[in-house]
């Protein structure tokens, strides 16, 4: 069982058992009881391969066998980064079944990030495709060791393919059952601890107010390991109904609209700078895409102008989806009218999802109004894994996660999204900590201080500038020689600088702190 992390209180875990939230299921019975419901149905689709539920139950207990041949054991920890292919479900199932606990990264990720999730976790195992779209995981695999002296093994999901049979687990509903990654707002993410409970809370009742049913086909365009495409419904909601997975392995109109014909695909989940580019390439396209019913948009704010598009243009239900991974989702419904379909980031999932919408004293703002979000409830965490001081600044005392986000709060109960206050910029949905550029920005001998901030973005919505000051009688740099520094740190590619500026001094607040906000407005930047 893991250790150092933050329970509910126990009072508050009795409830939310008495309240049919926690239901004491595992992921493995889980899995098992999806089999013996829905047995030769289609499962999981990766191009010409075919998993069953049967099939797939049985892959995920011979790769639990295979961890288990391997030495990795219950309660340890296996960095995960896998990008979207069919052997990702039976590999992350059969942690969940053997008790391991998947450490979920993104294909994207590079040194930097690997290296450091694994030594923060004290990983004994990594598993990743090998060579991927032109990188070579096997180099990185390498680069990575020295930083992490955890790591006995390093696989690819072809040695995970022929393990004997394991079904024997004393796991527990409540424990962890798996690390996510945060996309909080200082230095390299933090980890987030998920039970069996909470998480599969999550996926049953997200998958009712989806709708969803043996009928729905679900295609994986986004990151698989995205907490959106893991669970709102995602891929495990959408087997926990009896449907289809099949996995995209590019989310451009030209690799999934073929898809979604060939598939007769019904509903997919994208960003908001997708779902402008599906927009603006569903005209010309010739596939069918006829079969899609709805279209989930979220990991930022879609603009209400292009929410209004969905329907008219792609012939399907636009549903928008606002949560994180930290816990609270929220969904617009389906019954809900199209006002607040376009124009919200939806309602919580549950009765029991606390909401506070606080100024910065924590005081509650009057209704209506902007403040800061703060929530806690039944799939909500108490506080990160391994980080005592970060928790104590963000979560109350009495247990309410601060989100970071700005949000007013309609008569209904919809959530509309203001902004961030959170020192964070989110390109195209995926969350970049500024403190985290700059600290790579300040390793180079020319820099003497940094300061990274969000830029408007048509596309992407936000795209990153960072202002560098430079050491008196250092050598002048580029701006290209700023991105390949970064770049050669071992960074994923969506955190190197879009922009960079060199600047004499940053502006300053009224106290001495630099001025962000002034750094945003700077000519050409706002």
């Amino acid at each position: 069982m893991l250790t150092d992390f933050t329970p509910w209180p126990d009072a508050t875990a009795q409830r939310y058992r008495a309240a049919g939230y926690w239901q004491g299921e595992t992921f493995s019975g889980w899995l098992h009881g999806l089999a013996a419901r829905f047995g030769e149905r289609v499962a999981v689709v990766d191009g010409a391969r075919r998993w069953s539920y049967a099939a797939l139950n049985e892959a995920a207990s011979r790769t639990a066998g295979a961890f288990e041949d391997l030495g990795v054991s219950r309660g340890d920890r296996v960095v995960v980064q896998l990008p979207n292919i069919g052997e990702f479900l039976p590999i992350v199932l059969g942690l969940f079944r053997l008790g391991a606990l998947p450490v979920f990264t993104l294909p994207s990720h590079r040194r930097a990030e690997i290296g450091h999730i694994a030594a923060a976790t004290d990983a004994v195992a990594y598993v990743h495709p090998g060579v991927w779209e032109r990188f070579d995981h096997h180099r990185l695999a390498d680069e990575v060791r020295p930083l992490a002296p955890s790591l006995r093994h390093v696989v690819t999901p072809a040695d995970l393919a022929d393990g004997k049979p394991f079904d024997g687990t004393d796991v527990s509903a409540g424990d962890v059952a798996f690390l996510q990654l945060s996309g909080g707002s200082t230095g390299l993410p933090k980890l987030i601890p998920r039970t069996h409970d909470d998480y599969l809370y999550s996926i049953r009742a997200s998958a009712e107010i989806c709708r969803l049913s043996s009928d729905t086909v679900y295609l994986v365009a986004l990151p698989i390991a995205h907490n959106f495409t893991m669970s709102s419904p995602g891929v495990l909601g959408v087997l926990h109904a009896g449907g289809r997975v099949v996995t995209c392995p590019a989310p451009s109109p030209a690799v999934a609209f073929p898809l979604i014909a060939a598939e007769r695909v019904t509903m997919t989940a994208l960003v908001p700078p997708l779902a402008m580019v599906w927009l603006d390439s569903a005209a010309s396209s010739d596939a069918d895409l006829s079969s899609l019913q709805l279209l989930q948009v979220g990991g930022a704010r879609l603009s209400d102008e292009a929410a209004a598009r969905v329907e008219p243009v792609l012939g399907c239900a636009l549903q928008q989806v606002f949560g994180m991974a930290e816990g609270l989702v929220n969904y617009t419904r389906p019954d809900d009218p199209p006002a607040l379909v376009v124009g919200t980031q939806g309602r919580p999932i549950s009765p029991d999802d606390e909401i506070r919408i606080v100024d910065a004293s924590d005081r509650e703002v009057p209704a209506g109004e902007v403040g800061h979000l703060l929530t806690r409830g039944p799939y909500t965490i108490r506080g990160y894994y391994r980080a005592p001081e970060h928790n104590a600044v963000a979560f109350t005392a009495d247990g309410f996660y601060r989100t970071g986000d700005l949000v007013r709060q309609l008569p209904s109960g919809h959530l509309v999204v203001e902004g961030r206050a959170k020192d964070q910029i989110n390109r195209g949905g995926e969350k970049i900590a500024a403190e985290e550029v700059e600290n790579q920005l300040l390793a180079h001998p020319a820099v003497l201080d940094a300061s990274v901030v969000a830029v408007p973005d048509p596309v992407l919505g936000e795209r990153t500038c960072a202002y560098l000051i430079l050491r008196p009688a250092a050598p002048s740099l580029t701006a290209g020689q700023v991105r390949a520094f970064v770049r050669s740190r071992g960074l994923a590619a969506y955190k190197i600088p879009d922009r960079v500026e060199f600047v004499d001094a940053f502006p300053q607040t009224a106290v001495g702190k630099i001025s962000k906000a002034r750094l945003r407005r700077r000519e050409g930047l706002s």
